[in-house]
C-alpha cells in the first residue's frame, strides 16, 4: 500500500493549497487578544507587596531576584519590607505564572504586553523602576476578580492598584487599615457587651 498513502498525503497537500490562508500582515494588522494572555511583561504594585519573596521561591528557573531590608514604616502592624531590588529576568523566564499564583497579596500579575525583543540578554530583565514605572494593566490570567468585572487590559484604562487585588476577605484586605487616632480604650467606658458606650 505503498502508493495509497503517498495518495492520502497529496490529498491532505491539495486540500490545504486550494483552502484561504489565514495570514496576518504583522504588525499593521492584529489578532484580538484574550484578556488571560500571558505576556512578556509583568505588572507590579508596590502598594501591596510585601516583601516575603514567595514569587522568587515558587519561580522554577530562579528568573526574580529580590532584595529587601526592614522599613521600619508599619511597626504597630508587625512592620513590613521595603524593597531595594526585584528583577525579573525574561530572558529565562517561561512565563508559567507560578509566581503570579504564588503571591499572597495579589501584588504581581501577567502583563499583556509581547513586544520585548532586545539586542543584548541584558535588556531582556525588567528593574525594580521599570516595573514601579510600568502602566498597570494586567493580566486577568489567574485572577477571577478582574474576569468577573468584565476587565480587558487591551481595551480598558489602567487599573489602580485598590481594584486590583481579590475580594475583601476578613483575613486578606485590599488594603492596609488607617492607623486609629486614639489607641487608647479606657476600661470604664467599655459596657459588658464589648461595644463603647
Amino acid at each position: 500500500m505503498y502508493g495509497l498513502g503517498i495518495l492520502n498525503g497529496f490529498l491532505v497537500t491539495m486540500k490545504n493549497f486550494v483552502r484561504k490562508p489565514f495570514t496576518i500582515q504583522y504588525p499593521e494588522e492584529r489578532i484580538a487578544q484574550h484578556p488571560r494572555f500571558r505576556g512578556q511583561d509583568f505588572v507590579w504594585y508596590e502598594e501591596r507587596c510585601t516583601g516575603c519573596a514567595s514569587c522568587a521561591k515558587y519561580c522554577p528557573l530562579g528568573t526574580i531576584k529580590i532584595v529587601t531590608h526592614p522599613s521600619r514604616a508599619n511597626l504597630p502592624e508587625g512592620d513590613s519590607y521595603a524593597i531595594d531590588v526585584f528583577d525579573i529576568d525574561i530572558g529565562r523566564c517561561m512565563f508559567c505564572g507560578l509566581c503570579v499564583e504564588a503571591c499572597p497579596y495579589d501584588a504581581l500579575f501577567m502583563g499583556s504586553g509581547f513586544e520585548e525583543s532586545k539586542y543584548t540578554r541584558s535588556g531582556l530583565v525588567i528593574t525594580v523602576d521599570r516595573l514601579r514605572n510600568a502602566e498597570k494593566r494586567p493580566s486577568t490570567w489567574f485572577r477571577p476578580q478582574l474576569e468577573s468585572k468584565g476587565y480587558d487590559p487591551r481595551g480598558a484604562s489602567a487599573m489602580p492598584w485598590q481594584q486590583a487585588g481579590r475580594e475583601p476577605w476578613p483575613y486578606h484586605l485590599p488594603q492596609r487599615p488607617a492607623p486609629s487616632e486614639d489607641k487608647s480604650v479606657d476600661a470604664a467606658s467599655v459596657s459588658k457587651g464589648g461595644e463603647q458606650q
